[in-house]
């Protein structure tokens, strides 16, 4: 080779190195610029339990101040009417029938299961849980629900899915001093797959502060090791044992046992706004995405909701376990100042479904493979990218007898046991559910039947293990919709 080609090849070799380096520069750039992610829920609390939600007596600054920096779905859905179900599908985006969890403290998340938490993790975050868990026992020996729970057969912890570190409890506790009490047995809080000493000090006090007491180191660590992380911060708040402590029983002088209610869910409010500033303090506040929800409807079988269990549904029909919308349409937020346009109300229809393929859309993350996802993407709407979104996914809900669907405006309610009860709403003009509609629109109530059979024949098969490569596979409980005059 010439001087001539030679001196051209060093050059180019050296221009190559230049792009080379500028390009993973560029690709550093990026992982550092991937958001943070914290989703919240609270246990029981109703629609109409905060302030940004028309609350005029319980006191909640700091979601209210979240709400008007960012965005407030009104029209979002948990996942089931009851606790586990929904804890279910926000993890994983499918719908809790598909992998066992029928009912709170039944079945377990399966190991086969694609969760947030995994997914994020192969991404590059650390994760943690911090929380109620209620996804599985979190030891094989016992539970707090007993023997019935099957604690062997639904081992189920957070270690499994995803999560480089935990601290939770497998089911609900005293919302005050939480490591003591009749809902502590056999229910200890468990750090890292380890049960700690009831007696510990730093499990005294409000339980919303005992999480949050251990989800900000986690959140600092991640800072300073300059990693995204990823938080889900399940509060125990408001479900019983619903106890206020001194301080926040004062607030509410004068209400009697509802100055419990109103005092935890006060407690808790605290609490995230003692997150918030840490997140402005660590510098990562305008780059993580926050999440706000509840898992179910607030607790009652009454239209007049009063003492310890004082929630309110914000005149929706129903409460907790119903499939009316006061069981399942919950309190929502999402603030990202980055992405996220401050004052922002949106009326599209959500649910904790939309959690996983959302995040996926955000870190642009595809299946490894082809289960079905029931959720869909919000992300379109939520950065206000296509101001005429449409959901293109109807929503299934079952709880006990009935089964639900909400597809566009419409909302049908059947009986699993009696295909002839039917109930059709317009939630877009009756938001409480008072007119049956089903005589009106045989079409539309054909058309989401039809909708709801394919469901349960999708969920069936993947219940059996069909979306899982897994060749021994075996379901713990026994499909529970076979009978179904619906299928």
């Amino acid at each position: 080779m010439s001087v001539g080609g030679e001196m051209k090849k060093q050059a180019f070799n050296f221009v190559l190195s230049i792009f080379i380096c500028l390009n993973s520069g560029q690709i550093l750039a990026s992982e550092s610029n991937k958001p943070n992610i914290i989703l919240m829920m609270a246990d029981d609390l109703g629609y109409g339990d905060t302030g940004f939600t028309g609350n005029k007596i319980i006191k909640t600054p700091s979601l209210d101040q979240m709400a008007q920096e960012g965005a407030i779905l009104t029209n979002f859905h948990s996942g089931g009417s009851v606790c586990s179900p929904t804890r279910g599908t926000f993890l994983t985006g499918r719908h809790h029938h598909r992998y066992g969890i029928f009912w709170a403290n039944m079945g377990h998340l399966p190991k086969e299961e694609i969760t947030l938490s995994g997914i994020l993790k192969e991404q590059g975050y650390t994760t943690g849980h911090f929380g109620k868990w209620h996804l599985g026992t979190l030891s094989k020996s016992s539970s707090p629900k007993g023997k019935k729970r099957k604690p062997a057969q639904n081992y189920s912890p957070p270690a499994w899915h995803g999560y480089d570190t935990s601290f939770v409890t497998e089911s609900a506790i005293a919302l005050w001093d939480p490591a003591k009490g009749n809902r502590a047995k056999n229910n200890p809080f468990w750090l890292d797959g380890v049960a700690l000493d009831p007696n510990d000090p730093s499990l005294q006090g409000g339980a919303s502060r005992v999480v949050m007491d251990k989800a900000l180191p986690f959140i600092e660590k991640s800072v300073n090791e300059k990693k995204p992380f990823f938080a889900v911060i399940w509060f125990h708040a408001p479900h019983m044992d619903v106890v206020a402590g001194p301080k926040y029983l004062a607030k509410y002088k004068g209400y009697g046992e509802a100055a419990h209610y109103y005092g935890v869910v006060a407690e808790m409010d605290e609490q995230i706004g003692r997150l918030r500033a840490e997140l402005k303090r660590l510098g990562v506040d305008n780059n993580t995405l926050i999440t706000f929800t509840s898992d179910n409807g607030p607790e009652g079988k009454t239209k007049v909701s009063k003492g310890r269990t004082a929630g309110v549904t914000g005149g929706l029909k129903g409460h907790k376990r119903d499939l009316y919308e006061g069981g399942v349409r919950v309190p929502t937020l999402a603030l990202w100042p980055e992405r996220i346009q401050a004052g922002r109300v949106i009326k599209t229809t959500g649910s904790t479904l939309d959690y996983l393929p959302t995040i996926n859309d955000i870190i642009d993350y595809k299946m490894p493979d082809s289960r079905p996802i029931d959720g869909e993407s919000l992300l379109p709407v939520l950065v206000n990218e296509s101001s005429e979104f449409k959901r293109s996914k109807a929503i299934p809900f079952v709880a006990n007898k009935s089964l639900s669907l909400i597809d566009g405006d419409f909302k049908l309610i059947v009986n699993r046991n009696n295909s002839e009860q039917v109930i059709l709403y317009n939630l877009k003009h009756d938001r409480s559910e008072t007119t049956n509609i089903a005589t009106q629109y045989p079409q539309q109530v054909q058309l989401m039947t039809e909708k709801i059979i394919a469901f349960i024949a999708s969920a069936k098969a993947s219940h059996q293990g069909e979306d899982y490569t897994h060749e021994n596979f075996k379901p713990v409980d026994k499909w529970p919709l076979i009978k179904s005059n619906t299928e």
